[in-house]
C-alpha cells in the first residue's frame, strides 16, 4: 500500500492527528491564516461525525460572521483545498461531505521534499568525507582528475559512500592503492549487482576462502603477508 493511500485511510478513519503536518507546511501551500482556522474547524467537525457543517455551525465556533465564513469556504473550494463530494449511505440517502485529500497530498509533498533535502545534505557530508579519506590514504591532495573520477562514482555509477569506502579499504589491504584499482573493484561489484557493504564483504570473503592453501603458504613465505583479492585480475 502506498504512503498516500495509507494517509487517506488513516485520516478518513480518524486514526491520525494531522495538525503537526498542517501547521508545518500550510504557509508553503499558500493557505491564509483565516483559511487555516476554518480548515481546522472543518476537520474537527468531521472527526466528531459532522462531515458537512453549515456556515452557521462554523459561525458558532469562530469570530467570523456568516458572510465571512461563506467567503472563506468559497476560496478554499476554489483553491482545491476542500472538495465537496457526495456519497450514498446504507439507507440509500445521498449526502454531501468535505474531502481534504488534495490538501493532504500538497502537505505531504512538502514534507517529502524537506525530508529528501535533509537526506541530500547528509549524503553531501558523507561524500565530502570520502574525498578527505582518499587524501589521507594517498598522503597527498587529490588532483582535479582524481576528484572527477570519484565524483563519477557517486553521480554516474550511483555508488554509495559506504561502498566506495569499502573499495578503498580493499585497495589498502591489497597494497594496490590507485584509483584504477579501486575503479575495477567498484566495476566488478556493479557487474555482479552488489549494492550493499554486506554483500561486497561477503563476496570478498568467499573469494579469499577459495584460495588454495599452497598458494597461501607460498605467498606467506615470499611476502609474509595475507593474500588479498586482486581485483585487476578478476575473470569471468
Amino acid at each position: 500500500m502506498q504512503k498516500r493511500d495509507r494517509l487517506r485511510i488513516w485520516t478518513e478513519q480518524g486514526n491520525v492527528t494531522i495538525s503537526q503536518l498542517f501547521f508545518n507546511y500550510y504557509k508553503m501551500i499558500d493557505v491564509k491564516d483565516e483559511e487555516a482556522i476554518l480548515l481546522l474547524h472543518l476537520i474537527a467537525f468531521g472527526e466528531a461525525g459532522n462531515h458537512f457543517p453549515t456556515p452557521q455551525n462554523l459561525v458558532e465556533r469562530t469570530h467570523f460572521d456568516e458572510n465571512k465564513v461563506t467567503n472563506i469556504l468559497q476560496r478554499l473550494v476554489q483553491k482545491g483545498f476542500v472538495q465537496i463530494e457526495q456519497q450514498i449511505d446504507e439507507e440509500g440517502i445521498r449526502y454531501e461531505y468535505y474531502n481534504f485529500q488534495y490538501l493532504w497530498n500538497l502537505l505531504l509533498n512538502y514534507a517529502e521534499q524537506e525530508e529528501n533535502s535533509a537526506e541530500d545534505d547528509v549524503l553531501k557530508v558523507e561524500e565530502g568525507t570520502i574525498y578527505k579519506l582518499f587524501e589521507q590514504e594517498f598522503g597527498r591532495l587529490l588532483s582535479p582528475m582524481e576528484y572527477e573520477t570519484i565524483g563519477m562514482w557517486f553521480d554516474q555509477d550511483q555508488h554509495s559512500p559506504a561502498l566506495i569506502r569499502l573499495a578503498l579499504k580493499e585497495a589498502v589491504l591489497s597494497q594496490k592503492l590507485s584509483l584504477r584499482y579501486i575503479d575495477r573493484i567498484l566495476f566488478e561489484w556493479k557487474k555482479k549487482n552488489i549494492k550493499t557493504v554486506e554483500a561486497a564483504e561477503k563476496q570478498s570473503t568467499n573469494f579469499r576462502q577459495q584460495i588454495p592453501i599452497q598458494k597461501q603458504v607460498e605467498q606467506a613465505v615470499s611476502a609474509t603477508k595475507v593474500s588479498f583479492y586482486n581485483w585487476l585480475e578478476e575473470r569471468e
